[in-house]
């Protein structure tokens, strides 16, 4: 077997996978792309190298595993195949059988399938990929990463839903979380720009994207995030409503025949930033928009991004219920990262924590630029700091994979 530290991270949806070939013990990535709109006449698959990006047709030969080849065969070419020590795959949802990442064979894929009823979305497009991996690198160890992992520390009072408990019992209706791979890896780098010991270390984790997720993590352990049994509780998001009245979902379909299907696009596409805008579900169209001639559009921009703010400060202040301490407040994700707007938005609802922002420092962490930009009477630490899940991905895989030597 390679003592080579490379690992391929692939990430598969149901028509499009991303994917990296990563010095798992540097993080510098050799090779990246996407391959995206599988199954379908007009696939693609586009890959970067050294600043270069190249797209390719995949005609005919459209699906999962013909992308693969397609990557396989620039590997070969650029002499890149022989040095992969194993093959790390995103799974979103692991359920209550994964507390960690796991070497994937026959029972890894049987529990996973066994808990894609709870992301009927995301699992199946995981088994795809790894099911197409096994083809196009056979001998290669394969390792399983799940989004829900980390937050399998999360106590029975944060993940218990106010139900039935049966329903928990029987068929496993409780709260996961998601991005867990994101709130691990930013909670270890807050740990160490604040110079302190992981286990010493209390942050609230804010993941903003298309996607989005507050996680309390308290001494290195995930007590409480806002992603629930699926991923649309919680923060309203791009297409996604985040928390809703289950009332509302009951007056659709009594008073308005909604169906199940109906409820499911509505909720899971064209809410969130969306539908309540009706612009876009992209921030920075939205950002855009309120400088816009039409004051409709102002308004509805404006409105949205009030919203969308407000609902993070909220979360962030009632986590820290789950807190022993609070040693800082991290931003991150494509939002988080980069809108210095929803930034200032969200600590200016959090005053009465003591939390104030520098202007100066908070327009300058954009980009990929990690830093703190509370200003000198803040009383807790807010930091920006890029997320890097391909990273974790690969540094799990290249573990799991050393240690079953």
């Amino acid at each position: 077997m390679s003592t080579n530290t490379h690992v391929l991270v692939l990430n598969c949806g149901s028509s499009s996978f991303k994917f990296a070939l990563i010095d798992s013990q540097s993080g510098n990535q050799l090779l990246s792309g996407l391959a995206e709109k599988l199954g379908h006449t007009d696939a693609i698959i586009t890959i970067k190298r050294n600043g270069e990006k190249n797209s390719l047709a995949l005609g005919e030969h459209n699906q999962h595993v013909d992308a693969i080849k397609v990557l396989v065969g620039t590997l070969k070419q650029l002499g890149l195949d022989d040095g992969i020590s194993a093959i790390g795959h995103r799974v979103v949802h692991g359920g209550e059988a994964f507390t960690e990442s796991a070497i994937i064979d026959d029972d890894v894929i049987f529990a996973i399938e066994a808990v894609s009823a709870l992301a009927p979305l995301h699992n199946p497009a995981n088994l795809i990929g790894i099911k197409a991996a096994q083809v196009a690198f056979p001998g290669v160890p394969q390792v399983a990463v799940f989004d829900t992992a980390f937050h399998q520390t999360m106590p029975a009072k944060a993940f218990m839903y106010g139900i039935d408990k049966n329903l928990y019992k029987d068929k496993g209706i409780r709260r996961y979380g998601f991005h867990g791979t994101s709130h691990y890896f930013v909670s270890q780098k807050a740990a160490e720009w604040l110079d302190k010991s992981t286990k010493d270390t209390s942050v609230i984790t804010v993941h903003l994207g298309n996607g989005c997720s507050v996680c309390a993590v308290n001494d290195g352990k995930s007590m409480d995030t806002s992603l629930g049994m699926t991923p649309l509780e919680g923060l309203m998001m791009g297409t996604r409503s985040g928390d809703i009245d289950p009332g509302v979902i009951i007056h659709l379909m009594k008073q308005y025949n909604y169906d199940a299907s109906q409820i499911d696009d509505l909720l899971n596409k064209q809410s969130g930033m969306l539908g309540l805008s009706q612009l876009s579900n992209d921030c920075r169209t939205l950002e855009d928009a309120l400088n816009d001639a039409d004051n409709d559009k102002r308004q509805a921009a404006q409105l949205t991004l009030e919203v969308f703010s407000y609902r993070v400060a909220k979360y962030i202040a009632s986590y820290t219920c789950a807190l022993t301490h609070l040693d800082a407040v991290v931003f991150t994700g494509g939002i988080g990262e980069n809108s210095s707007y929803i930034r200032n938005r969200i600590v200016k609802h959090l005053s009465l924590l003591g939390l104030t922002i520098d202007e100066s420092k908070n327009q300058q962490a954009r980009f990929g630029q990690a830093g703190a930009i509370h200003d000198s009477t803040s009383r807790t630490p807010i930091i920006v700091i890029p997320t890097n899940e391909e990273w974790v991905i690969a540094q799990d895989a290249a573990r799991l994979t050393k240690e079953a030597k």
